[in-house]
């Protein structure tokens, strides 16, 4: 059975953004070495998996970054340019089926560019101290810093096999630029909006509503089980940034037989409390949009149907009376640009 080595008490990473997440532009952009298995697989959104007796000209497929055992002084080590600058909340160092092969401990260096990639120059920052690592386990460890960055260098001691390597926290974004009046999409999660709570999320996490472009399968969306009992599903959503919607755009794509026959948003400015209060709130939340009925496979624009509640910092997305939803856009004009 996986265990997960250290685990963050109280963290739970579908709140998060993984700003090493390949999808999203996330990049190795060096290696000391990658024999066995290339560092890119690393940073992929999939979940890892074993191919039982698949081997290449190099040996054993592996589904994560293997270098070769080292056979003189030194570690591996790896940079990646993250998707975004962003604040990190948690480091995961997935040995998930590396056994035999993973390294015995690992660190974490940060630093910022403004501009393109580090160089010889580059003042780095040690950001995890070495830690030890489990096999086949996730290796999950929280983040006390509050600075930004953009490149991470993994370092593993002496070298090893990594089946994952995710990064957790917050894409930052300059408001500064932001024109007034400008419309964003204030749900969006390369903005900084997180997917808070949901009633459930049996085929696909919640927080795939929030990604960018439109979903390319059905697991890549927000899926409940099929309902048995009376009641409907939902999502709350952090905005990125407390302001007006003025377009609420709802996306069943690739979802036919299992879409959600009606779906409703409501919301509300929240001052004060925690994510975890937040289901409560939510039902005296006001009404944004109405009832809307939904169809199979498209996407549906709300403009004209929402009510004028004023700026709101989060959002919940009903659906009645389950199924699923790819992707939910909650565009509008932050609340310093009005």
């Amino acid at each position: 059975m996986m265990k997960t080595q250290n685990p963050a008490i109280g963290f739970d990473p579908e709140k998060w953004l993984n700003l090493a997440d390949a999808r999203l532009g996330a990049r190795a952009i060096s290696v000391t070495d990658d024999w066995f298995a290339e560092v890119g697989r690393m940073l992929q959104p999939t979940e890892p998996v074993w191919k039982e007796g698949v081997f290449d000209d190099n040996g054993k497929w592996m589904d994560g970054w293997e270098s070769r055992r080292k056979r003189y002084s030194g570690y591996d080590h790896a940079v990646i340019r993250l998707s975004s600058a962003g604040v990190i909340e948690a480091i995961d160092i997935d040995t998930r089926y590396f056994t035999g092969n993973y390294p015995p401990s690992a660190s974490v260096d940060a630093c910022y560019c403004e501009e393109g990639d580090p160089n010889s120059e580059t003042e780095w920052v040690e950001l995890l101290t070495s830690v030890s690592l489990s096999g086949d386990s996730h290796n999950l460890h929280l983040i006390s810093s509050e600075n930004q960055w953009t490149h991470l260098r993994l370092n593993i001691y002496p070298d090893g096999g990594v089946a994952r390597f995710r990064v957790y926290g917050t894409p930052c974004k300059n408001w500064g630029e932001t024109s007034p009046g400008q419309r964003v999409d204030l749900a969006a999660a390369m903005n900084g909006g997180r997917a808070l709570a949901c009633s459930d999320q049996h085929y696909g996490t919640m927080s795939n509503i929030l990604m960018p472009g439109r979903g390319i399968n059905m697991g890549d969306g927000w899926e409940t089980a099929r309902r048995r009992t009376p009641g409907f599903d939902w999502v709350i959503i952090a905005l990125a940034q407390p302001g007006t919607v003025q377009q609420v755009l709802v996306d069943t794509c690739h979802f036919k037989g299992n879409y959600p026959d009606s779906c409703s948003i409501t919301a509300a400015y929240v001052d004060g409390g925690t994510d975890q209060q937040i289901e409560a709130q939510s039902l005296y939340w006001e009404t944004l949009l109405p009832s809307q009925k939904l169809q199979m496979d498209a996407e549906h624009l709300f403009e004209q149907e929402l009510t004028d509640i004023g700026p709101v910092t989060h959002v919940r997305l009903n659906i009645f009376p389950d199924g699923g939803i790819s992707r939910l856009r909650i565009n509008g004009v932050i609340d310093s640009c009005e």
